[in-house]
Parts: structure tokens; sequence; C-alpha cells
């Protein structure tokens, strides 16, 4: 089905960043962290050239802490970085501009950190060979102040026309638009993230409670994976509120600490009831938007 839009109305421009290089905070000394066990831990995390972790890939079991499928970029400073990250939108094109890769075309798949840390694109893994830490990148922003015509109180978040256009959708009998999901998340499993803004950024899904993950369904989760979050409100923070709704693609992997998991980009939000989720298995942005592998 499709959904009536202000699509035309829209700007596209601009947005650059280079590959960011894995880093470890500057304090404390150690480079290790704790796992929700208290026990310390070293493993590969966000940032970088990810060779063999894709969108479509498992969410769970990597031994690594919320890791970036394919390649995550951020601008020269951190106000072009926040600009790059709030106008970037999942599903717009991402264009190599230096390096042995320029001229490669990759997607922008979801955006990381509680702040807006950096966006994650994915390149097919033959060209993620010939990338290298501080190659240009160019996004084709396009989405940010997009609206659906006959369901304003819905926000879009970061959401292309493009993927807007491939999610399965459908209008209930009460007339509340409702997308197809793989699962729904409920609110007492929202972790990092929650308090915070919501333009840009990621919200996590607690994962330290294997048995409620698996109660839920969650613990088969895939990168790429469009899944609801319930009585969540993320229009201008994310926070709980009863009959309000998230609508998010997983953007990063799992990992040990407590409050942290996958790594969601919120894509739809309303209050009071006007946003649904149905069941839509495999409902995953790889195939929405055909990723080349």
């Amino acid at each position: 089905m499709s959904v009536r839009t202000n699509e035309a109305d829209l700007v596209c421009v601009s947005a650059g960043g280079q590959i960011v290089h894995p880093s470890f905070p500057g304090l404390p000394a150690e480079p290790y962290r704790l796992s929700a066990e208290g026990r310390p831990f070293l493993l590969p995390t966000f940032g970088g050239i990810v060779y063999n972790v894709s969108v479509g890939d498992r969410a769970f079991g990597w031994a690594a802490d919320c890791i970036h499928p394919g390649v995550s970029i951020r601008g020269a400073d951190d106000l072009k970085n926040r600009g790059l990250n709030v106008f970037a939108c999942v599903g717009n094109e991402a264009v190599v501009m230096t390096g042995r890769a320029a001229g490669t075309r990759g997607v922008v798949t979801a955006k990381s950190g509680r702040f807006a840390e950096q966006l994650i694109v994915h390149f097919p893994r033959e060209s993620r060979l010939l990338m290298a830490v501080g190659d240009a990148i160019v996004v084709r922003a396009l989405g940010t102040g997009l609206k659906l015509d006959d369901h304003p109180e819905i926000q879009l978040k970061g959401l292309s026309p493009r993927l807007l256009s491939t999610l399965p959708t459908r209008v209930g009998n009460d007339g509340r638009l409702e997308i197809g999901v793989t699962a729904i998340v409920p609110p007492h499993l929202v972790g990092a993230g929650a308090g915070l803004t919501s333009e840009g950024g990621s919200l996590h899904i607690q994962s330290s409670d294997k048995a409620e993950l698996e109660r839920f369904g969650l613990n088969d989760l895939r990168l790429g994976d469009v899944v609801a979050v319930a009585d969540t409100d993320s229009r201008y923070n994310h926070g709980y509120l009863r009959g309000a709704m998230g609508i998010g693609v997983v953007g990063q992997g799992d990992g040990p600490r407590a409050g942290y998991g996958p790594g969601l980009t919120i894509l739809l939000t309303a209050p009071n009831e006007r946003l649904g989720a149905f069941e839509a298995a495999g409902t995953n942005i790889s195939t929405l938007l055909d990723l080349e592998p």
C-alpha cells in the first residue's frame, strides 16, 4: 500500500563525512569495559571498516561490543557531524569521493550512538577491501521534513522516501497506519538512549536478560530488521508513554554491557495509538533496499 507524502517539497542536500578510526575514550587509561556481570572485556567496538559483518547478518553472537555493519563515518568536527547525523536518512545514497574505492555507491542503513556519534553506511564487501580510514564520503541527504498527508500525528525521523515506499504498510479499521515488523520490543527492554534526543543517534534494546529476549522473539533479530517499540514516544526525546509507538531498524549489534544490546534507529513515531504494527516476518532493509552483498 502506498502512502501520500510531501516528497515533492523536500530538498536534497549534501552531507559529508570521513571513515572514522575505531577509538577508545581518553580516560580511564585502561581500554577494558565491564560486562553486565562485572567482568572486564576487550572487544572490537563501533567505528572503522567492518569487513565481515553486513546488514542482513545476525544481530547477536559476534565477539564485539555494539559493532557497526559495513562502514562508519563522521563529520570533520562536532557541528558538521551533527548535521551529517541529523540530515542523512536511512535509505539515502552515499558515494565514496576519495581513495581507491572512489565512485563506489552505498546506502545509509543506521545512525549510531546515544549522542549521534557516527553514521552507518552499507557498501559491498568487495568495495570495503579498497577503502581506507579517512576516505571522504558524501551522502545525498533526502528525507528531513518528510510528512504523511493522511497521518499528520505520525512523525518521521531520518526516513528516506525511498525506504518509506518499500515498507509493508496497511491502514486498520480505526484509520491507524500500521507497519509490518519482525518483532515488537516491550518498553521494559528499552535501554541506552532513553531520555535523549531522537534526532539522530540510536536507542538500544537491553539484552542482559536472555530469557526475556526469547520470550518476545528478539533473540533471532538480524541487522537491518524493522521492529516496533511499544509504549515509547520518540517525537522529541526517547521516553516511556503508554499508547505511543516507535518503528525502527536494527542498526548495530549486541554487546556485553548492561543497558546495551542491538541499537535501533527510530524511523516513525506517534503517541495515542496512532501508529501500529503487524507481523511481517523477514522485513529487513537488506531486501527492501536491495542492498548488494
